[in-house]
């Protein structure tokens, strides 16, 4: 079981669309309630043009992009939000930087079409 908090990166078992499979990487933890996370998906296949408004871009260049533990460049996408148990959780690889959680917030509206 882990101790994840909000704004905390791990790698976890993050399921498919389908949810045939799962595939470790990496996910933001949004929110925590007793066994179970609401997570984002974070994705290291990025691609230059057409961002689209529900993926944050957590750039190598950032000044606190170590603080993440994400090995490259890598989006944020709010729109690959799931609710998993705490144990697909395998370890904590590091935590957003407070300016970005702003941009995540913003996106998950967006996302969820919430004004």
């Amino acid at each position: 079981m882990s101790n994840s908090k909000p704004q905390e990166i791990w790698l976890l078992r993050f399921p498919f669309s389908d949810l045939t499979s799962t595939k470790v990487r990496p996910a933001l933890i949004l929110a925590v309630h007793r066994e179970e996370a609401i997570i984002l998906g974070i994705f290291s296949k990025v691609t230059n043009s057409n961002l689209q408004t529900t993926w944050i871009l957590m750039s190598e260049e950032h000044p606190d992009f170590l603080q993440t533990g994400l090995k490259k460049t890598s989006l944020i996408r709010a729109d690959k939000i799931a609710t998993v148990s705490n144990s697909v959780f395998h370890k904590k690889i590091g935590e957003l930087p407070s300016e970005i959680i702003f941009l995540v917030q913003e996106a998950v509206k967006k996302s969820l079409n919430i004004p």
